[in-house]
């Protein structure tokens, strides 16, 4: 059974290096970003590569098993302004939402801010609704997988609401806890026509004795490998959803 991979706004290839750890192969990427260009041409050099979201004709191109993406977080995070997903930076997940449609993969796999569950998970999960997927979530934080810092994400993996007999049982869940409401979010357990019965909307609390939030003693956006690694998926979690992701498969192949 071959696994494959597509990876949107690609940074340093977090979700690239996740997924091919567990056998997937990286089909395409796309990234504008120069700096980030430069390493996935060095370690992806076979890997087809497009620049601008914005401009491609999916039609022509090939569909993955997953497709994956980290779409821009600066009009979502509180660090932001504040604008939301209909900002000029995050509104790109309309984008997003236009490859999906297209290509239909499997799976699909998003990634952003923790604030992403108070500022724009209703109109994800809506527009994933209305193109026929449903979802689970989970708040990943980075010390999950045993980095010293708390790096809280939000990731979502949906699937085509075909499936959801399938996806959906307990043993095979991507995110496998117990249904609850989303962590402080006040939204109900409906978006647009689907219910989305898998979620758990769990948070990993930060352990007794601290986490530190940034790179102590570097300052902010020394340059641009810093820049990049900020806004990097971590590639241990990628790894852990990718495993989940190939058990479901591989149960139902």
């Amino acid at each position: 059974m071959e696994l494959t991979h597509g990876s949107l706004f690609s940074g340093i290839g977090g979700f690239d290096l996740g997924f091919e750890r567990t056998g997937f192969t990286t089909l395409w990427q796309v990234e504008i970003d120069d700096y980030a260009t430069k390493v996935l041409e060095k370690h992806w050099p076979n890997v087809r590569r497009y620049r601008d979201i914005t401009t491609i004709d999916w039609r022509t191109v090939p569909v993955p098993t997953v497709l994956t993406g980290g779409f821009p977080c600066q009009d979502i995070s509180v660090a932001g302004k504040g604008a939301g997903i209909t900002g000029a930076r995050s509104g790109l997940w309309s984008y997003f939402h236009r490859a999906i449609s297209i290509l239909r993969p499997h799976y699909v796999v998003v990634e952003n801010v923790s604030a992403l569950i108070f500022r724009g998970m209703g109109r994800v999960l809506g527009d994933l609704s209305e193109i026929g997927y449903d979802a689970e979530w989970e708040v990943i934080p980075a010390y999950r997988v045993g980095a010293p810092h708390e790096r809280m994400r939000t990731f979502i993996v949906a699937y085509p609401q075909s499936l959801g007999h399938l996806r959906q049982q307990a043993e095979t869940r991507i995110f496998s806890q117990n249904v609850q409401k989303p962590y402080r979010c006040g939204l109900t357990e409906t978006w647009g026509r689907a219910t989305y019965r898998g979620q758990s909307g769990r948070v990993f609390h930060c352990p007794n004795g601290g986490i530190p939030r940034v790179a102590h003693g570097l300052p902010y956006w020394v340059d641009g490998r810093i820049r990049t690694l900020g806004n990097a998926v971590i590639p241990q979690i990628a790894e852990e959803i990718a495993w989940m992701i190939r058990r479901v498969e591989e149960a139902h192949a």
